[in-house]
């Protein structure tokens, strides 16, 4: 929830850098600390009570008392993620994306040798990888505040502003569309998680359908990397008012991670079952995950190409658009097809993954759509209306602060 709050950030951070009004920048950042801060707050209960929220859904009880330790591990990372998803904006609508690079692999050799002396040298188990993820998903955060704070962003950083605090409405307004937008998407893959529970034997088809997911997760890195350059650099060419530059960048970003994609789905094709032994000894489940590859190819060839739509969409602002598509195409079409086909059918947790798989083609073709039929120079005059409306906004409230009339 918190990363689609944020993302938010992507649409008035990346058109308002574009446009050079760089001052609301910093304003922006700090109203999506406020909202995101109140949103952890309230997301609380469900970590707290995973254990009997999922028991009392029918979820195998050994299972759910492991989810329910690891939700309350998460709590700190909940609250990292307050700070370090809109600070991940802030910066990526600058295009300083280098201290985030840094940072992050800063994070990834530390989780590393904290995860190996925790779980591995000490045997602490779960407390020990839990702690290790804790420790290094708050060094990004202390970093990149350090940065902004000291001198890293000049021209929209210029301290904490009471003007933060005014006019969260509209904020708050285009977060939740933001969040409900990419919380309907990852929910997908956890809702098909949670019927495959459901199901006669679960353990190895859990077993099976995780390692995919993990593979189709880091998949999903590369394409959330495009997603997000997408999403600033068309909000970027919309503040700057140049439609064509937003076209061109579109079709090279969708054509290139395409091509990506395309050579992955191959590339699983071929290996299918033998990736599981990276995750696994047992035989069944990496016969059990070859049975899935061919499934797990076809994911990856699509989510080459509906995050970056995705990030087309957050970069023009159209996120409460794409949470009615996201509504229709996963819970309307994706999660009935795939109950039908695993429950009705028998086809068990491929049947599940095929339903679902159906729906993300659907939200892929309409996206597209939307995309191709869209009049980007209607866009940017919509995106120069929407920034001098706000421009006029900010300036008429902080005259206000002043006592000037």
């Amino acid at each position: 929830m918190q990363l689609g709050m944020a993302s938010a950030l992507e649409t008035l951070c990346g058109q308002s850098y574009g446009a050079k009004q760089y001052h609301m920048l910093g304003i922006y950042l700090q109203r999506s600390w406020i909202i995101l801060s109140a949103c952890a707050v309230v997301q609380l209960p469900v970590y707290l009570f995973t254990e009997p929220l999922l028991v009392a859904l029918g979820q195998d009880p050994d299972i759910s008392a492991v989810a329910g330790t690891v939700a309350l591990w998460y709590i700190p990372v909940l609250f990292s993620f307050v700070w370090a998803f809109p600070l991940q904006m802030y910066l990526q609508a600058q295009i300083k994306n280098m201290i985030i690079t840094y940072l992050a692999m800063l994070n990834l050799g530390l989780h590393l040798a904290l995860s190996w002396l925790a779980a591995v040298h000490l045997r602490l188990g779960l407390a020990g990888v839990m702690g290790s993820m804790v420790v290094a998903m708050w060094i990004p955060v202390f970093g990149q505040l350090a940065f902004v704070f000291f001198g890293g962003c000049p021209l929209t950083w210029t301290g904490f502003s009471s003007a933060a605090f005014a006019d969260l409405g509209a904020i708050v307004r285009l977060s939740l569309s933001s969040g409900v937008m990419l919380c309907l998407e990852l929910w997908y893959n956890t809702i098909l998680v949670l019927l495959t529970g459901y199901m006669k034997n679960a353990e190895i088809a859990l077993d099976a359908l995780s390692i995919c997911l993990n593979i189709n997760g880091w998949e999903m890195m590369i394409s959330i990397g495009f997603l997000a350059a997408t999403g600033v650099r068309v909000a970027n060419e919309l503040g700057a008012g140049s439609a064509r530059r937003a076209k061109f960048a579109i079709y090279n970003v969708v054509v290139t991670s395409f091509a990506i994609g395309l050579v992955l789905f191959v590339l699983f094709l071929f290996f299918r079952g033998s990736l599981a032994y990276i995750f696994t000894e047992s035989q069944a489940v990496a016969a059990a995950v070859a049975d899935l590859s061919p499934l797990l190819a076809f994911s990856i060839l699509l989510n080459s190409v509906q995050p970056v739509l995705s990030g087309v969409a957050v970069g023009a602002g159209w996120q409460g658009v794409v949470a009615y598509v996201n509504v229709t195409s996963y819970y309307l079409i994706g999660i009935p097809l795939g109950a039908v086909l695993g429950y009705v059918v028998g086809l068990h947790v491929k049947g599940i993954w095929i339903g679902m798989l159906l729906g993300t083609l659907v939200q892929t073709i309409v996206l597209l759509f939307i995309t191709v039929k869209t009049d980007w120079d209607k866009q940017v005059v919509a995106a120069q209306e929407r920034l001098k409306k706000w421009y006029m906004e900010e300036n008429r409230r902080m005259q206000a602060s002043r006592g000037n009339p």
